[in-house]
This record gives C-alpha cells, sequence and structure tokens, in this order.
C-alpha cells in the first residue's frame, strides 16, 4: 500500500512539474509570438491604436466646425434673401 501511495505522489509531483514547465514554455511562446507580430505590423507601417483614436478624434472635431459652419452659412444666405427681396 505504502509502495502505491508513494507511486501516486511521484506521479503527482511529475505530473505537477510537466504543468508548470507547459505553462513556462506558453508564456515563453506567446512573448515570442507578440514580438514577431509587433515587427510584422511596423514593417507594413500599420499606425497604432493611439495614433489612430487622435486622427480619429481630430477628424470628428472638423465635422462638427464644419457642420456649425455650414448652419452659419445657410443663415447667413437666408438673411441676404431676405434683405434683398425686401
Amino acid at each position: 500500500m505504502q509502495v502505491e501511495n508513494k507511486l501516486f505522489d511521484d506521479l503527482a509531483r511529475v505530473a505537477s512539474g510537466a504543468m508548470g514547465a507547459i505553462s513556462g514554455i506558453r508564456g515563453e511562446v506567446e512573448g515570442q509570438i507578440r514580438q514577431q507580430f509587433e515587427r510584422i505590423l511596423a514593417q507594413m507601417d500599420v499606425v497604432s491604436r493611439e495614433e489612430f483614436e487622435a486622427v480619429k478624434a481630430v477628424a470628428a472635431e472638423a465635422r462638427a466646425r464644419q457642420e456649425a459652419l455650414e448652419e452659419k452659412l445657410a443663415a447667413l444666405e437666408a438673411r441676404l434673401s431676405k434683405a434683398s427681396e425686401g
């Protein structure tokens, strides 16, 4: 009975060690894949998320200003039309 318990304990230790090693290898592989992916993106001249969000914010502000200017222009054209009629 003690031999079986010792065998099971040894197997459990080996399994735990293997799981730890697999976990370490997994983290290492993920890190290498991430680095390779970042290198590929850098070579493709792809913008970062931060750059994209900054340009997106500038574009949204420009759109809002354009819409405001269009409203002002429409109001001025309406006033000019009324002034030329009367």
